[in-house]
């Protein structure tokens, strides 16, 4: 029985057969594209639960698939795939809406980890809440029930991540996560990832959250040691 669908988009068809076999191995369903074009349409017609996305795809690239994908509104978890060193390129994909990056030569075993923890960590939103569960800071609401944060009255448009991060912080407002423990507790990875991720996701969300995203007032940063959220 499947325990999730996962759609991989890379031209390289000896790195499709590998991760292919290694996923159904793990028991989960796997859909293949080699371009860009076709990734983004499986995407919007096959419903994935993630997708590992190449950077270099023939017709589309990678970040142009993400930055549609995210730009309608579809926030399922993606994790880039490239070959690049070149730290714009990791950060860029970041700042499009990507949930993480590998970098090629990876390890299957790495991968694999990460494909698990994002697996985890989207179940862990569907579970079924009990009604009325609310966070509220200032004119910030956070509907645990409804997965969504409202300012003002009106709904903040936060991906998955941008939505776990606020959770997690508000739950304990005035205590300071170091970025070490946001990877480990929202990232849910096992071991320290690029903790580059988190601070692309704390800028992303605080350019949503905030007024004035240069002074923020809900998400702080306490400075040598992590992120807070206001009490």
């Amino acid at each position: 029985m499947s325990i999730g669908k996962i759609l991989i988009v890379d031209d390289e068809k000896s790195i499709v057969d590998i991760l292919k076999f290694n996923l159904q191995k793990e028991d989960f369903e796997t859909l293949c594209a080699y371009d860009g074009a076709q990734g983004l349409q499986m995407a919007r017609t096959e419903n994935p639960d993630l997708i590992l996305l190449d950077v270099m795809l023939p017709y589309m690239d990678g970040f142009e698939v993400c930055r549609t994908l995210r730009a309608e509104g579809d926030n399922v978890p993606i994790i880039m795939i490239t070959a690049r060193e070149e730290e714009t390129d990791k950060v860029f994909g970041l700042e499009l809406g990507a949930d993480d990056y590998i970098t090629k030569p990876f390890s299957l075993r790495e991968l694999v980890a990460r494909v698990k923890s994002n697996m985890r960590r989207m179940r862990s939103l569907e579970s079924p809440r009990s009604g009325g569960e609310v966070l509220k800071c200032r004119d910030l609401t956070i509907d645990l029930e409804r997965h969504a944060v409202f300012k003002n009255g009106s709904e903040l448009v936060l991906t998955q991540r941008e939505y776990e991060l606020i959770k997690f912080l508000a739950a304990e407002p005035g205590k300071v996560f170091s970025r070490e423990d946001l990877m480990r507790e929202v990232w849910q990875y096992d071991y320290y990832g690029d903790l580059r991720a988190v601070d692309v996701a704390v800028r992303r969300l605080r350019e949503k959250l905030e007024d004035n995203p240069t002074e923020p007032v809900y998400v702080l940063t306490k400075r040598g040691a992590g992120y807070y959220f206001a009490e």
